[in-house]
């Protein structure tokens, strides 16, 4: 992913008002982000724990959307937990229910769309072994190279997305 200014995120905001994109606050360590092993930006809202955000990069320009995370965390009798978007196994505190509000008319009349999805939304790091999911059963084994975990990622990224664009 190629690196990003403020501006730009806060301007490709689709399901929020131009305010709360504008009061959102960026990761802490926005200026030291690894963009290179990126292929989307994904943080809790420092300022607001209870948001999260997501910048997806593309041709035309950044796509951005808000989600709300869960007041309350997961704690149930499941040992583990799979991200439907990078498919990292987890802690089932590892993974949270993510709800991102419609875009347009069907977002403002409180429609949304939900993912279970890495609670630290490093899904990119997950992918790439830059980082390790503490599982209690142990790692997942796959077969994929890191490119076709990338590639498989990026589209299921990429389906949330048009939920939550095309309502």
């Amino acid at each position: 992913m190629e690196p990003l200014s403020e501006k730009d995120i806060r301007s490709s905001f689709v399901n929020c008002t131009k305010g709360e994109a504008a009061r959102l606050r960026l990761p802490l360590d926005f200026g030291e982000l690894p963009w290179r092993d990126l292929d989307f930006l994904g943080w809790v809202d420092p300022g607001a724990p209870l948001r999260a955000h997501i910048v997806l990069p593309r041709a035309d320009g950044p796509l951005s959307f808000s989600l709300r995370v869960p007041s309350v965390r997961r704690t149930s009798a499941v040992k583990s937990s799979l991200c439907q978007i990078c498919l990292t196994g987890h802690a089932s505190s590892g993974v949270s229910l993510l709800a991102a509000p419609l875009a347009g008319t069907k977002g403002r009349e409180g429609n949304t769309v939900g993912i279970y999805i890495c609670a630290d939304l490093a899904c990119p790091l997950y992918v790439r072994g830059k980082r390790q999911a503490k599982l209690r059963a142990g790692r997942y084994e796959e077969s994929l190279t890191v490119e076709e975990r990338v590639a498989r990622m990026a589209a299921n990224l990429d389906a949330f997305a048009a939920k939550v664009t095309e309502g």
